[in-house]
């Protein structure tokens, strides 16, 4: 079992910057992949990042590719998402995800959830 706690989410103007965290529990963390995914008002929800265990392996949507960053410490069970030049689209609810694999979390499975983080930028 996996608990996932995000933080880190807030209001910022647009070409501003947020880092979000997201915090696990249980000693399975470092053996599973991590994701970000975020949900706008009136849409679905979509990936953005994911990690490989041991930080091999990234992904990215194309959104978001050249302006955000995923991160993890193993030793912390905590990975993040650094958000530079953040536009108004961006603006949505943040979630962290956990499987064991990162193209699972790519395609959008995930065995695990977080409660979420809202982001807002504003223009």
């Amino acid at each position: 079992q996996v608990q996932l706690v995000e933080s880190g989410g807030g209001l910022v103007q647009a070409g501003g910057s947020l880092r979000l965290s997201c915090a696990a529990s249980g000693r399975t963390f470092s053996s599973n992949a991590m994701g970000w995914f975020r949900q706008a008002p009136g849409k679905e929800r979509e990936f953005v990042a994911a990690i490989s265990w041991n930080s091999g392996i990234t992904y990215y949507a194309d959104s978001v590719k050249g302006r955000f960053t995923i991160s993890r410490d193993n030793a912390k069970n905590t990975v993040y998402l650094q958000m530079n030049s953040l536009k108004p689209e961006d603006t949505a609810v943040y979630y962290c995800a956990a499987h064991p694999l990162s193209r699972s979390l790519r395609a959008g499975v995930a065995d695990y959830w977080g409660q979420g983080t809202q982001v807002t930028v504003s223009s």
